[in-house]
């Protein structure tokens, strides 16, 4: 073989190990993007000053029912401080179908007991049910709750057998409701996978409405954009409920009060145009 049929002959054989190698790079690349995407831990994360709390999709999705209703009531953030840290501590935060040995017939989100008056089996595992009946209790009985310590505010509704076991959940309870009534802006975060379906505006603003019934929301022709006119701490509230609510309603972004959460990006970033209104984006 001749020097220059050798050259040849090696030139191409380096060629296709380049070929081979840019392939392997973007096969490796493409499974590297499907593994991080696997590899993503869902879940919600509220910050209030130095304190963090984390929580299932789920369960926030939860404590923004419970905070909603408060604000529906018209009343103080401490009343969904109490609300969340009660409900963090009867059930986990999830609407739960069975009981236990001090209350077999209670359920839902606050474990309420039909047997006890709190309504209908049914009626308390209606979340926004029984996130009213458990308020109407606490402006019943606990006039004074936003002078009292959370778990004397939340065992005088309770009955709990017990009575201090709601003191431990104060600060998260606390720290989610600062974010979920507007005073903490861009205090919630979700960190979510791709939306595996289309986002269903009609289905979110139907439940926003039915747990913060004064809200306008205004859905796009195509259904992919929710637009709710809203300022100040209302507005943020609003925002973080949709944040909130991400992966039940396939939203990938929401945007109020110059931020952005974006579900591709994982957080929260500055953004454009978001003045006087929450801007909702629903997965296509």
């Amino acid at each position: 073989m001749s020097g220059r049929a050798r050259r040849r002959r090696r030139a191409l054989g380096v060629l296709s190990l380049c070929v081979v190698l840019v392939a392997g790079g973007s096969w490796a690349a493409a499974r590297f993007i499907d593994s991080s995407e696997i590899m993503v831990r869902e879940h919600c994360t509220a910050i209030v000053g130095a304190d963090s709390f984390t929580l299932a999709p789920d369960q926030a999705a939860n404590a923004a029912l419970i905070s909603a209703v408060s604000m529906d009531r018209g009343l103080p953030a401490r009343a969904a401080s109490i609300g969340i840290a009660t409900a963090v501590q009867e059930s986990r935060l999830r609407n739960i179908d069975y009981g236990d040995r001090a209350g077999p017939d209670s359920r839902g989100l606050f474990q309420q007991r039909p047997s006890q008056g709190w309504g209908s089996e049914e009626q308390v595992m209606d979340p926004v049910y029984a996130a009213n009946r458990f308020y109407q209790e606490l402006e019943l009985l606990v006039p004074d709750f936003e002078d009292l310590d959370i778990t004397v505010a939340a065992q005088t509704v309770q009955r709990s057998a017990f009575p201090d076991a709601y003191a431990d959940h104060e600060p998260e309870g606390r720290a989610y409701a600062s974010a979920l009534t507007g005073h903490s802006p861009a205090g919630l975060n979700c960190v979510l996978k791709s939306a595996e379906e289309p986002g269903d505006a009609q289905a979110m603003t139907a439940a926003l409405q039915d747990q913060l019934s004064s809200v306008q929301p205004q859905v796009s022709d195509d259904g992919r954009t929710v637009t709710i006119p809203a300022s100040g701490p209302r507005g943020w509230a609003l925002v973080q409920w949709a944040v909130a609510n991400a992966e039940q309603f396939g939203v990938t972004a929401a945007s109020f009060g110059g931020q952005g959460w974006v579900r591709a990006d994982r957080g929260w970033a500055p953004a454009t145009g978001t003045e006087g209104a929450v801007t909702v984006t629903l997965a296509g």
